[in-house]
């Protein structure tokens, strides 16, 4: 079945999100529709939508104009079987302790290492990206230095690979949360599949605003792998919910915008650990300052 796809983008977040809800309401409905910041620094917004049928480009024509962007970007992508062929070509990733696999590769599976099954169909957070690979390994350096968390979040958990791994390595509580309805429902799927259904819960909330993860809070560990205008926006949030002594690890961030977010924790009230840039992303690590 051929797959059509419509790109714009757009320099508000606002106006970009209210065209994304436009967007969805076409005829013929896309199969989906991802409004999606530009991590080029420039501040604008994508919006794209899916169709497993050619779209109205009458109706896109319209939707550009009302909301102000560039027309709408057409194409028709070849019939590929695109879940067999990432099956192919993404082999399982070792970050430190932690095997990150798909089911098609589970007879590759170490005996001496953590392993995390996570599907090539599902959410952001298979592990071959530098930021969630990065997390992983901040993760292994946390525990090779002695940490031990009793409460962890991860924070737009995606897939919940991050939560997954602590609740692997530590028995205390994992909460994992994300904006999106369609990432929690992975995210559990996930869970249950590695058997750590009661271990780690998954919850729909934007940013730390849910009673559950306000009543979970201090938090030993948090994980917000998201991008920057988020972590920049969730500052004064995580900081409040990090007790004294523990700490943040934060991706999503390209190397060139880490001094930035790092300067804002810093006035949040972290300090710097770690860094680790895995070629264009940079992974932080901040332990939250004591005393504060």
């Amino acid at each position: 079945m051929p797959t059509f796809t419509a790109f714009t983008t757009h320099a508000d977040r606002a106006r970009a999100v209210a065209l994304g809800e436009a967007l969805e309401r076409l005829d013929p409905e896309p199969a989906g529709v991802a409004v999606i910041e530009i991590e080029d620094g420039s501040g604008r917004w994508e919006i794209g939508g899916y169709f497993t049928d050619p779209p109205d480009e009458i109706g896109l024509a319209l939707l550009s104009a009302s909301f102000g962007t560039d027309p709408f970007a057409v194409s028709e992508l070849p019939e590929t079987d695109w879940v067999s062929k990432v099956r192919r070509e993404l082999a399982p990733v070792e970050a430190g302790r932690f095997f990150v696999y798909g089911s098609h590769d589970a007879d590759r599976v170490p005996e001496d290492r953590v392993s995390l099954l996570i599907e090539a169909a599902m959410a952001f957070g298979t592990g071959h990206h530098g930021t969630t690979l990065g997390c992983l390994r901040a993760l292994d350096r946390l525990l090779d230095a002695g940490f031990a968390a009793g409460k962890v979040l991860d924070l737009g958990c995606g897939t919940a690979v991050l939560g997954m791994a602590a609740a692997r390595v530590w028995p205390g509580e994992v909460l994992a949360s994300d904006i999106e309805a369609q990432s929690v429902e992975v995210a559990a799927a996930n869970v249950a599949a590695n058997g750590l259904a009661g271990r780690v819960r998954c919850i729909e909330a934007a940013g730390l605003d849910h009673p559950d993860l306000r009543a979970a809070a201090p938090y030993d560990l948090v994980f917000a792998n998201i991008l920057k205008g988020p972590l920049i926006d969730l500052a004064p949030d995580i900081a409040a919910a990090t007790r004294e002594g523990g700490f943040a690890i934060l991706s999503g961030i390209l190397c060139e915008q880490a001094p930035e977010v790092s300067e804002v924790y810093s006035r949040a009230g972290f300090n710097a650990w770690h860094e680790e840039r895995i070629v264009d992303w940079s992974t932080l690590t901040l332990r939250r300052k004591t005393g504060e």
